[in-house]
């Protein structure tokens, strides 16, 4: 067994699974190299997380109120989404084509840029300007998160894919939008509460994000990220449309692009429709919301690496498929169904609905080795498999939005539910797509390794 991986010029990297060479944070999952980029997406993240569960109804009511400024607002919200799709999917391929750091340069300009702008548009009251400008900062956060997704992939040994992945999604959910939230919790009174105090929350997550960007940048110096991760020989057309020619060419790609885009579209579509039923129809407040979240994807954080590793143990596809998907679409209905059986504005009534969502939160994790099959169902061409992935993973927020605004209007807050459990069933299905060689840590041999089922 070789004692460390090896760059393009011949320098150690990070260290083989199970090598003496393998740090402390090495064994765990985190790449001892990129540990400063890991920390940098938890704080990235928690900047980007802060308006996450106030800016659906903070711009119904600059559109004037009432429920179908809500719909105005889901609307907005689903093309915002689109752009983190589309952003996600350049997140993998630039990635591939420039090497990450400058793709994660990239999403902080962005995401700075079109926030001040998006704020000077609320002052506006315009909807043309909050769409435009809502619609561009979407590209941010999945350009600079989903592009050190990648440089993770990069580096680390296959053995530990799962687990890395997993830490990756500790670092995403801690910081959006769960210490997001609780810095919302925070933030909004020592603004001076209500709308105004909100609207300067946003403000003031700028510095956050900027923050999480300098940490990463200035701490990480792992040479993947700086050069090109595609073959050479491949023109620049060729990789930015590389995932979308394998994802046509390949069907297990395209389930496992579908399975990811399905994962975590629930709780985008809920982000949208529960701030104003639990805060307002339930009568719990919006702080009371606010704590909610962050403990919901509290359990969530503490259970994604758990999952990761798991997944690395007992097999990646049996992990998502039972964990992962049956998990969510029963955490799902529980977060759902609670809250409206207890008394409505009860302090144990809040308790109890606050466990239930914590069983979503905890089985939403069961999808995270994901991001290890992706790129083991195409080995030859893993930068596509991942520029697929993060598409899905950016996308999901379009998909969840997209449902909430499709079904809403017809089907209530009761439809949008079900029709994310209807997507699991189909996720369910797709898994049996999703057979990979998987090496374990300890054998040797690669025609020892697992297909999971």
């Amino acid at each position: 067994m070789s004692t460390a991986s090896t760059t393009s010029t011949g320098g150690p990297t990070v260290p083989a699974a199970g090598s003496v060479h393998e740090t402390f944070l090495d064994r765990l999952g985190i790449p001892h190299a990129l540990r400063w980029g890991f920390l940098g997406v938890l704080v990235f993240m928690t900047g980007n997380g802060v308006e996450t569960n106030f800016v659906s109804p903070h711009m119904a009511k600059v559109f004037g109120g009432g429920d179908e400024m809500i719909n105005l607002a889901a609307t907005v919200i689903t093309f915002y989404s689109l752009a983190s799709l589309i952003g996600s999917y350049l997140a993998g391929a630039l990635s591939d084509l420039w090497g990450p750091r400058r793709v994660m340069l990239l999403g902080v300009a962005v995401w700075v840029v079109f926030q001040a702008a998006f704020v000077g548009a609320l002052a506006t009251e315009s909807v043309a300007l909050i769409f435009a400008t809502y619609l561009v900062r979407g590209f941010g956060f999945p350009l600079f998160a989903f592009s050190f997704l990648v440089w993770v992939n990069a580096v680390v040994p296959k053995e530990r894919n799962g687990a890395a992945v997993g830490w990756f999604y500790v670092m995403f959910t801690g910081g959006m939008p769960t210490v997001g939230s609780l810095v919302a919790i925070g933030l909004i009174p020592a603004f001076g509460g209500g709308f105004f105090g909100e609207r300067w929350a946003m403000v003031a997550s700028t510095a956050i994000v900027v923050g999480g960007f300098l940490i990463a940048w200035l701490g990480v110096r792992e040479e993947h990220g700086d050069r090109r991760l595609a073959p050479e020989g491949e023109t620049s057309a060729e990789v930015i449309l590389s995932g979308v020619r394998l994802s046509l060419t390949n069907k297990r790609v395209m389930m496992g692009f579908l399975t990811r885009l399905i994962n975590t579209a629930p709780q985008f579509g809920m982000f949208i429709i529960l701030p104003t039923v639990i805060a307002e129809t339930l009568g719990w407040g919006q702080s009371r919301w606010l704590l909610m979240t962050s403990v919901i994807f509290a359990g969530n954080i503490l259970f994604n690496a758990a999952f990761g590793a798991l997944g690395d143990r007992v097999g990646w596809t049996t992990t998502v498929r039972w964990f992962g998907i049956v998990g969510s679409a029963i955490g799902l209905l529980l977060w759902w169904y609670v809250p409206h059986w207890v008394p409505a504005g009860s302090d144990w009534g809040f308790v109890v609905s606050v466990i239930a969502g914590t069983v979503f939160g905890i089985l939403l994790a069961g999808f995270v080795p994901l991001g290890a099959i992706m790129p083991a169902l195409a080995p030859d061409h893993k930068g596509a498999a991942m520029a697929m992935y993060t598409t899905a993973a950016g996308g999901a927020t379009f998909l969840g939005s997209f449902v909430v605004a499709v079904v809403r209007p017809w089907g209530g807050n009761v439809g949008v539910v079900w029709a994310f459990v209807v997507l699991y069933a189909l996720a369910f299905l797709m898994t049996f797509a999703l057979k990979v060689e998987q090496p374990r840590l300890g054998v040797k041999d690669d025609a020892e390794a697992d297909a999971t089922a």
